[in-house]
């Protein structure tokens, strides 16, 4: 049987046969029973945890919630669903649901990019750009005090703030519309830097300025015919007429699809729908993973000559732009998005004392992202980064750190970080112990909750509204607040949640809301009990044993948080089931070797997903 068409029709039969099999055994098993076990508390009236299967009906439907199959699947072979006070399910009803989850989401999956969507620049992307390419930032004149904090940038006080795509990064605008209001603000924002960038200007040669400009503002080069289109409409003027028109040349660039959207001019190769991205498009990809800006000028080139793509040369880029100051970036805005940094705050609203919280989980990140330390050192790691104002929270260490010189005049003032090495502070280490992740999160419940969703990456819903308040002490007795939780959390479906939170929240116990830290005494472990015991046994007397704990029978699920939440931001997107083989993929590469963010970082930009793509020619162009 040589004839490709006869393989194709049989190919195009077993998926066929697959699908409808699929089908089948969701509507003739799985929904009988969803309708069984979970409907009577997620469907219809009740949806505890804000899960709803009585929306999903079909095999179709089903297929669009495979994150929500993962989630179900774990709870039932945990069994920690259904709940205590439900029948127990049978060891057939046991093994249904995971079998089927494997069978339809898991088994066979070939890995594949996802179809080509243009994203729209974000705030921080449009800002970066907008500097890169006039060499000047738009900002406000502020009169600032070292006590206040006032934002510069004039594009982030004027665009709206992105929300979070489905991905959960800004940087995901798939969906986001083009408004009017932003419209708008990109024609002033435009105004304001072409006035500026040709204040100095007496002489012009139109020409001289759009071979400059059209191929970096488009971020590929433009065809010949493009600019003399362009130059046409300016032949005949000169002197004060001809700066007015070339502005106006210059604005319509920058209000065009090319400039605002990432991507949109990516020629399509004919007969492919499936294609690895053109060099342009890979500078463009890698430039803002790493530097949230366009392609510099040493990374255009190469792209320009076709070196990009040669390996051992993509490799030397990756690092060249690591080491450069612009992958910052990396940590201000993946690493904040990511575990919500920008939640940080003070009770007294102190801007100095913010500022020293939230930049130091933000050095430690760019620390761990840029000099080649291993990924699970997120979780410990014998170096932080403090200053004056954390100092406090490193009495042992402290002394590493170097004085800080105040102006005359000022009392006050935001220092830098200083590297310090953890000595004789054992309490302290990697990123969850840091004095401002605890204080954002205040109390054992928020704790444990950051904890569990930002660095395992576990599904837990919200908390139904009607929870009632903790209860205080009843008259003659003295409890614990972890004593009187325990009566809080009695209803079997609280618990559900409560088994995986409190454990790690209450392990935290130890530090006050402020972050500090207070060796449990025998006055205090009447009060202070840190131990716990995690779903499927692990027992542990303090956090430094929990830490333990997630160095090494938790290793793999935290290092697969971290490979899916930095492939996400590098994608621009939400993870698909077919992105599963490259996620596993990386995640051994790391568990078995101990791999740095580096090793990651190189992982990512080589993938599958990161150097192809599925092309609609009516999406990308402009």
């Amino acid at each position: 049987m040589e004839n490709p068409l006869t393989w194709l029709r049989l190919i195009l039969v077993n998926l066929s046969l697959l699908s409808l099999l699929g089908a089948s055994e969701f509507e003739l098993e799985v929904r009988p029973f969803l309708e069984k076990h979970c409907l009577r508390c997620h469907g219809g009236e009740k949806t505890k945890g804000h899960i709803d299967f009585s929306e999903i009906k079909s095999m179709s439907d089903a297929e669009s919630h495979h994150e929500l199959w993962e989630a179900v699947a774990a709870v039932i072979e945990d069994q920690e669903m259904p709940p205590d006070d439900e029948p127990p399910l049978s060891d057939d009803e046991l093994a249904l649901l995971p079998n089927w989850y494997q069978k339809v989401f898991l088994s066979d999956i070939e890995a594949r990019p996802t179809i080509f969507k243009p994203r729209r620049l974000s705030g921080p992307e449009y800002r970066n750009t907008m500097r890169s390419l006039f060499g000047f930032d738009l900002e406000v004149n502020v009169i600032e005090a070292e006590q206040t904090v006032a934002e510069k940038s004039l594009v982030l006080k004027l665009l709206p703030t992105d929300p979070p795509g489905p991905g959960g990064f800004i940087n995901d605008t798939s969906e986001a519309r083009l408004t009017t209001t932003i419209w708008d603000q990109y024609s002033y924002l435009t105004d304001v830097a072409l006035e500026r960038y040709f204040s100095d200007t007496e002489t012009i040669d139109p020409e001289t300025v759009l071979r400059d400009f059209l191929p970096r503002a488009f971020r590929r080069p433009v065809s010949d015919d493009q600019l003399q289109s362009i130059l046409k409409d300016l032949a005949d003027l000169s002197g004060e007429s001809l700066l007015p028109a070339l502005k106006l040349e210059i604005k319509n660039i920058l209000m065009s699809p090319a400039f605002l959207y990432r991507g949109f001019s990516m020629p399509v190769q004919p007969g492919q729908s499936r294609q690895p991205v053109d060099p342009f498009e890979l500078a463009e990809r890698l430039s803002y993973f790493l530097w949230e800006d366009m392609p510099d000028a040493e990374l255009f080139e190469l792209a320009k000559s076709g070196q990009l793509t040669t390996p051992a040369v993509y490799r030397r880029q990756i690092d060249r732009m690591l080491a450069s100051e612009k992958s910052i970036s990396l940590a201000e805005s993946f690493g904040k998005q990511w575990l919500l940094l920008d939640q940080i705050t003070d009770d007294r609203g102190d801007p100095v004392t913010i500022h020293a919280l939230q930049t130091q989980p933000r050095d430690f990140l760019y620390y761990l992202f840029t000099q080649n330390r291993p990924v699970m050192e997120l979780i410990d790691s014998k170096t932080t980064f403090a200053n004056h104002v954390t100092a406090a929270f490193y009495p042992g260490d402290r002394k590493q750190l170097k004085g800080v010189v105040r102006p005359r005049g000022v009392e006050r003032i935001r220092a830098p970080n200083q590297q310090i090495e953890l000595v004789n502070n054992p309490e302290r280490g990697g990123i969850l112990t840091m004095p401002g992740v605890l204080a954002m999160n205040k109390g054992p419940i928020l704790r444990g909750t950051w904890m569990l969703r930002q660095i395992l990456g576990e599904h837990l819903g919200e908390p139904p509204a009607d929870v009632p308040p903790i209860q205080s002490s009843p008259k003659g007795k003295n409890l614990t607040f972890r004593e009187r939780f325990e009566e809080h959390r009695a209803n079997e479906s609280c618990a559900l949640c409560h088994d995986k939170i409190d454990p790690l929240g209450f392990a935290l116990e130890a530090y006050d809301t402020r972050g500090k830290f207070a060796p449990v005494s025998k006055e205090t472990e009447l009060l202070i009990d840190t131990s716990g015991q995690l779903p499927g046994g692990k027992d542990f007397t303090n956090f430094m044993e929990l830490k333990q704990i997630l160095m090494t029978s938790r290793r793999e699920q935290i290092t697969r948080n971290a490979v899916e939440r930095l492939l996400s931001y590098a994608l621009c997107r939400k993870l698909e089931r077919f992105d599963r083989p490259t996620v596993d993929a990386l995640t051994t590469q790391i568990v078995e070797t101990n791999g740095t963010w580096q090793d990651l970082i190189h992982g990512i930009a080589n993938s599958l997903p990161f150097r192809e793509t599925i092309i609609n020619s009516s999406t990308t162009q402009p």
